[in-house]
C-alpha cells in the first residue's frame, strides 16, 4: 500500500502540472478528462495520506512496547492504541475502496429517463411516482436537477419524462438504477380492491459534453412542430417543439418542454449527444467481457431489478436480495440505505476480484 501511495503522490503531481499547461487547457476535451481525473486521485490520495498517518503512529506505539520501560508510560501508550488501532482499521479498508479500479464515467452527470411499461394508465402513474422519489433523493443529495422532457399519460402520470441530473458522482450512483422497476399496488380505480402489478423502464446515461461527441449535421434531421404538452399559450401556438433524428443509427429523440424552438434544440442535442456516448460504452464493454459478472447485474434497462409492493410496504431488489419494509419512506426520496447496500455489493464484488477470489 506504500507503493500505491507515492505512485498516487507522482500522478497527483502531474495532474496537476498538466492542469496548468496551456496547450492543455486550450484543448477542453484534454482539459476535462484531466480534471476528473485529478478530483479522483485527489480523493484517493486523501485516504492513502489518512491511513499512512494512522499506520506511522500505530507503528511507532507499538515499538515503544517493545522498547519503554516506565510503567506509566506503557500505560499511556496501551491506551493510546486501543483508539489508533480501530480508526487504522477503518482507514485501511478506506483505502483499498479507493483503489479498486474506477470507472471514469462515474464521475459524470447523468441523464434519467422514467418510462411507463406495462400496466396501462396505473404503469403512468407509477412512473410519475418514480420521477417524484428520484427528485428528491436529487434534491437530499445537494444534486441539480432539469426537465429534457415529458409527455402524459391519457389518465396522468408520465408516458414518458427525461431530466437531466448534475452533481458530484451522479452516474456512479444512478446507474444502478437503471432496469425494469415493478409496482405492485391497488389502482385509485380499482373498485373491488384488486391488487394490480404494472411497471416503468428506468434508464440512466452519462451525460455527454459536446467534446464528447461530435455531431456532423449531415447526419441529423431536424423537424419542427407544434407543442402538444402544458407550458402556456405561447408553447401550444407555434412550432416550438423539436424533433432531431440521427440518420446514421436512426435514434430519434424531442423536446418540447421550451417556449424557444433553440432551447429545445439544444436539450434534445443533449439528450441525443448522451444516448450516443452510452450506446459507445456498451460496444467497448462488449467487446472487452461477454459478461460483467463482477458488478451488480449489467444495468440492462431490460431486465427486471425492483419491486415496490405497497400492501406490504415492502421494497425488495432481486439483484442483490436486499428486502426493506420502510417503502413510504422510499417512495419520499430516501433511497440512501438501497443505494449503499448496492455500492457495498459492488464494492465486495471488485474487492474479491481484485484479490483473485
Amino acid at each position: 500500500m506504500r507503493d500505491n501511495l507515492e505512485a498516487l503522490r507522482r500522478r497527483h503531481a502531474e495532474l496537476s502540472a498538466q492542469l496548468s499547461d496551456p496547450a492543455i487547457i486550450k484543448d477542453q476535451r484534454r482539459y476535462r478528462e484531466f480534471a476528473r481525473e485529478h478530483r479522483r486521485v485527489q480523493k484517493q490520495l486523501e485516504a492513502g495520506e489518512l491511513w499512512a498517518g494512522l499506520d506511522t503512529q500505530v507503528d511507532q506505539n507499538r515499538e515503544l512496547l517493545r522498547t519503554e520501560k516506565d510503567p506509566d508510560m506503557l500505560v499511556m501508550v496501551r491506551e493510546e492504541l486501543a483508539a489508533l488501532e480501530p480508526r487504522l482499521e477503518d482507514a485501511t479498508a478506506a483505502f483499498e475502496d479507493a483503489l479498486l479500479p474506477h470507472d471514469p464515467n462515474d464521475d459524470r452527470d447523468a441523464i434519467l429517463e422514467v418510462r411507463a411499461g406495462t400496466g396501462g394508465d396505473e404503469a403512468a402513474l407509477f412512473a410519475e411516482d418514480l420521477v417524484r422519489m428520484y427528485l428528491r433523493f436529487a434534491e437530499s443529495r445537494g444534486w441539480r436537477t432539469e426537465l429534457i422532457d415529458a409527455t402524459a399519460g391519457p389518465a396522468g402520470g408520465y408516458k414518458e419524462a427525461i431530466y437531466a441530473v448534475r452533481g458530484e458522482g451522479v452516474f456512479g450512483v444512478l446507474r444502478w438504477e437503471s432496469g425494469v422497476h415493478r409496482v405492485q399496488r391497488v389502482p385509485a380505480t380499482e373498485s373491488q380492491g384488486r391488487i394490480h402489478t404494472s411497471a416503468a423502464s428506468v434508464a440512466v446515461l452519462p451525460e455527454a459534453e459536446e467534446v464528447d461527441i461530435d455531431l456532423n449535421e449531415s447526419d441529423l434531421r431536424i423537424d419542427v412542430f407544434r407543442s402538444s404538452g402544458p407550458g402556456g399559450q405561447s408553447v401550444n401556438t407555434t412550432d416550438s417543439a423539436v424533433r432531431v433524428t440521427h440518420l446514421p443509427t436512426g435514434l430519434v429523440v424531442q423536446c418540447q418542454d421550451e417556449k424557444s424552438q433553440h432551447k429545445n434544440k439544444a436539450k434534445a442535442l443533449q439528450v441525443l449527444r448522451s444516448r450516443l456516448l452510452e450506446q459507445a460504452i456498451r460496444e467497448q464493454e462488449a467487446a472487452i467481457a461477454a459478461e460483467r459478472k463482477s458488478q451488480v447485474g449489467s444495468g440492462d434497462r431490460s431486465a427486471k431489478i425492483r419491486t415496490y409492493n405497497f400492501p406490504q410496504s415492502r421494497v425488495t431488489d432481486h439483484r442483490i436480495g436486499l428486502t426493506v419494509h420502510n417503502l413510504d419512506a422510499i417512495m419520499q426520496g430516501e433511497l440512501d440505505p438501497v443505494v449503499a447496500a448496492i455500492q457495498e455489493y459492488r464494492r465486495n464484488e471488485a474487492l474479491a476480484a481484485s484479490r483473485g477470489n
